[in-house]
């Protein structure tokens, strides 16, 4: 990865603007070696006040730069001018203070993040025109209830010679070192292949069906379920009018259904949309005054501010976990606890927190303690966007935000959550097909998903045989190679063209994801190599970098039949593989 001399600023080189004359800024450099530099930022106030937005702006040359990372772009890596954007929003329940630079050969041109995970911040880089170089630039204060008399953060600047991706994880790793951001435990149940009701059954929940459908579930791996919307209500309309309640209606025997789903050896979560209150839930009577804003999409949104509403709804969670005997819990909707037109700004006499922000992590992290001190191996889902590093003190399941049927949008959001979740499960969204799709094709949805922990949401006993067939294969396949899916060395490849290639590694074990006819570039010589053909044509194409190396071959479809077993030999240069569609390639290195 060349690399020109960067452009490192300084201290004086980062401008500092809209600090009025009732606050004092102080930008002070807390390390600068080896192309990494660390600034700390300091605002002080002689009395306390409502400070003003404060921007730290800087810029650096457009060398060799592809395309910009953000944490939720999704297929929009591309660079923008400076007339064309807005920012960037993050705080504790929206992306992650990050923004990276990547180079035409994925290196990391520069990578900068702020400590300040749960307030808001506007962030962004673009490039200007008149002197092609990025504008970098972070604002704080853009959202501010309380007033302060000091405020502290830290911005990381990285322009380190290395993958972009290492460069995110290296983010990462530095926020874990903060006390108010590091991650609870992962239990292995987060770790496990889940069965979701959501896409197929919706809200129509039936004890006797679902029961069946998990039973098959775990005969092909899956050991564990999240019971979605529909639970709390015989309301049906895919509304929120009756949640805040949280009453088990449609499934009424709700300790008897658990104690039946842990008979078949599964362990199971349900589902709760935690800000919303339905005008037809006593609840919303009972708090009436105390939301964010009644005028909501689907419903009027808690006020995590007063002490009472987080009692409410932190009790609502315990007893469940107490009464039924929950394994975990789904909590969405987090995103929605935000300032809203008509929220009440300003703190008042029965608020404890003026800061929405602050308010929610207070939430949350009592949430995560009440239900760890009764079970400390609780589950807890949370998918985009609330995925950034203040989540992962409350959830250990990280999901890819929503897209049923789409195989390479999955592919994309797990390997962005994943770059800077560190040990936190990253999930797929739930796997889903028509369930007349022919094999091959519904086999994308699989195999696009297997650098993330499978999840699924298919009517079992509707699908094909065949389709059955694939499904316990790849299935089982996760879990044979867990350790090293999800603990080895993650490499996404070309992230302006959807990470067409994937690669984890360890102990002398590689598993690469061939997403589209792409070179498969080895750089170094493993004694097993997995090639996943995530593709309907039928080749891989691999190029040696390393001298000579024998290898027995086993290829295998997508079913789990070997259809070949030989002996390859993988000269420096180029070779090519016939592989089934959605199959599977394993090399073996000869002794």
């Amino acid at each position: 990865m060349a690399k020109k001399e960067n452009y490192i600023p300084s201290v004086k080189d980062i401008q500092i603007i809209g600090a009025s004359n009732n606050f004092k800024t102080e930008l002070t450099v807390i390390s600068n070696d080896n192309n990494l530099s660390i600034f700390n930022f300091n605002v002080t106030a002689a009395t306390s006040q409502t400070p003003k937005p404060i921007t730290l702006k800087w810029k650096t040359p457009a060398h060799n730069v592809k395309g910009v990372w953000k944490p939720t772009t999704d297929f929009a890596k591309r660079i923008h001018a400076d007339w064309e954007m807005q920012p960037m929003e993050s705080r504790i329940s929206i992306d992650a203070p990050v923004i990276g630079l990547f180079g035409h050969d994925d290196s990391n041109r520069l990578t900068f993040a702020c400590s300040n995970a749960i307030n808001k911040l506007e962030l962004n880089t673009e490039i200007r025109e008149e002197d092609d170089c990025f504008y970098c630039y972070i604002t704080f204060f853009s959202e501010q209830q309380s007033k302060i008399d000091h405020f502290n953060s830290q911005i990381r600047l990285d322009f380190g010679e290395k993958h972009f991706s290492d460069a995110l994880k290296d983010v990462s790793k530095w926020w874990e070192t903060f006390e108010n951001l590091k991650p609870v435990l992962v239990p292995d149940i987060a770790l496990a292949p889940l069965y979701s009701t959501w896409y197929q059954f919706h809200q129509n929940l039936e004890e006797d069906v679902l029961l069946e459908e998990f039973k098959m579930a775990y005969n092909l791996g899956y050991k564990s379920i999240i019971i979605d919307d529909g639970w709390q209500t015989n309301d049906s309309n895919r509304g929120y009018d009756y949640t805040g309640d949280w009453n088990p209606d449609r499934l009424s025997k709700t300790k008897e259904f658990i104690d039946s789903i842990h008979a078949i050896g599964m362990k199971v979560g349900f589902w709760y949309s935690v800000p919303f209150c339905g005008k037809k839930s006593k609840a919303y009577k009972q708090f009436k005054g105390k939301f964010l804003t009644e005028n909501h999409r689907w419903a009027p949104v808690f006020d995590p501010r007063y002490p009472e509403v987080r009692d409410y709804l932190i009790n609502i969670y315990k007893s469940a976990l107490i009464s039924w005997n929950l394994d975990g819990f789904k909590l969405d909707f987090i995103d929605d606890f935000r300032l809203y037109p008509d929220t009440i700004k300003e703190k008042s006499f029965n608020m404890d927190y003026g800061s929405i922000n602050e308010a929610v992590d207070r939430l949350l992290t009592d949430v995560m303690l009440t239900l760890r001190n009764i079970n400390p191996n609780i589950f807890i889902e949370f998918r985009q966007k609330y995925t950034g590093p203040a989540m992962r003190k409350y959830g250990n399941m990280f999901r890819a935000f929503d897209c049923p049927g789409d195989a390479t949008m999955n592919r994309v959001r797990i390997a962005d959550i994943r770059m800077l979740a560190g040990n936190t499960a990253v999930h797929s969204d739930m796997i889903t097909w028509h369930n007349e799709e022919s094999l091959e094709v519904a086999a994308l949805q699989m195999v696009n998903t297997l650098f993330g922990v499978p999840q699924i949401s298919v009517k079992l006993k509707d699908i094909p045989e065949d389709h059955l067939k694939m499904v316990k294969f790849y299935t089982n396949y996760w879990n044979e190679n867990k350790d090293t899916i999800t603990t080895g060395h993650f490499i996404p490849y070309n992230p302006l063209a959807n990470y067409p290639l994937k690669q984890v590694s360890k102990n002398g074990t590689a598993i690469f994801g061939v997403y589209d006819d792409y070179l498969l570039k080895l750089k170094e010589c493993f004694n097993n190599i997995h090639i996943i053909n995530g593709k309907l044509s039928e080749s891989i194409v691999i190029k040696m970098a390393s001298s000579t190396k024998n290898y027995n071959c086993e290829t295998i479809n997508c079913k789990g039949d070997i259809v070949n077993q030989n002996s390859i030999v993988l000269k420096q240069g180029v070779t090519e593989i016939k592989a089934p569609a959605c199959g599977m390639i394993k090399l073996t290195l000869k002794k």
